[in-house]
């Protein structure tokens, strides 16, 4: 089975294109082994590439534990890089079905080379149920205590296509990522689990964040997770709607318009290297 490793600010990628490639029944359980980075690939996710209906294709991805996420803003990037450079659809606006609905990368040119890819990541989900989340609270999760362990976390919760958990600290280089990121990731609240977003706030217009994703443990950037993490730092009046979002892996540009309220995230897509699968 052929396959492409790409990354998004070092979030990296195993791409299958599976309208070509004949693909085994458990993809859950090929996942499990390609992402383990002593005995297979090694990548934070596994992405299919997929026939749709209401799309030019279908993004399917599957995290490292064999779960499968709604969405990935990384991936979704390379995946359109993937099939504008490989002139699979060669136009600049793709249109990708993924488990949160249809998203539409767009391709960004300069002098005639890709410097990067912007997706119109959709509207914000605040509600509590939709994200999911159990709280019986009024109104959106904003600034909500939330006791995990005998220790208050003040959280934000958004969806954007998945669920995030969104903490704003002080200094995000000396949060114990490791140990707070799994157990909120777990806590009873989130019945679906969640992704962990900490976030220092530099000025207005800049955060540093770090993540701790569903399925994934800690990895050097999150889409998904920078788009609401600039929701969420708008809805505690810490920000304002246009932020640069350093991560470790890198640096996204992430943009709530208030005209359509939808969130736009611009980032590169790098191609590491093209390989065969022996499964």
């Amino acid at each position: 089975m052929r396959f492409v490793k790409m990354h998004g600010l070092g979030n990296d990628f195993v791409v299958v294109d599976g309208r070509k490639e004949q693909l085994p029944e458990d993809l859950s359980e090929l996942s499990r082994r390609v992402c383990d980075r002593h005995f297979g690939v090694g990548a934070d996710g596994l992405v299919f590439i997929m026939p749709s209906d209401k799309a030019d294709v279908r993004m399917r991805i599957f995290n490292p534990d064999g779960s499968e996420a709604e969405m990935c803003g990384n991936a979704i990037r390379c995946v359109a890089k993937y099939l504008y450079e490989k002139n699979i659809i060669p136009k600049e606006k793709i249109e990708i079905e993924t488990l949160a609905g249809v998203m539409v990368p767009e391709i960004i040119k300069k002098n005639g080379e890709i410097t990067g890819v912007r997706v119109d990541m959709g509207e914000p989900v605040l509600e509590p149920r939709q994200i999911p989340m159990e709280d019986k609270g009024p109104g959106p999760v904003v600034g909500r205590i939330l006791s995990v362990k005998g220790r208050e976390f003040s959280i934000t919760a958004v969806s954007m296509g998945n669920p995030h958990c969104v903490i704003f600290v002080p200094e995000v280089d000396k949060v114990p990522l490791k140990e707070w990121g799994p157990e909120l990731e777990t806590h009873p609240v989130f019945p679906r689990r969640t992704n962990v977003e900490f976030v220092e706030v530099l000025n207005r217009r800049e955060v540093r964040m770090r993540v701790w994703e569903r399925g994934a443990g800690e990895t050097l950037a999150c889409g998904t997770g920078a788009c609401a993490t600039v929701v969420a730092s708008v809805l505690n009046d810490r920000t304002d709607r246009e932020v640069t979002v350093h991560l470790q892996g890198g640096d996204l540009q992430i943009y709530w318009s208030p005209e359509d309220n939808r969130v736009y995230m611009t980032g590169p897509a790098v191609d590491v290297f093209e390989g065969r699968l022996l499964i």
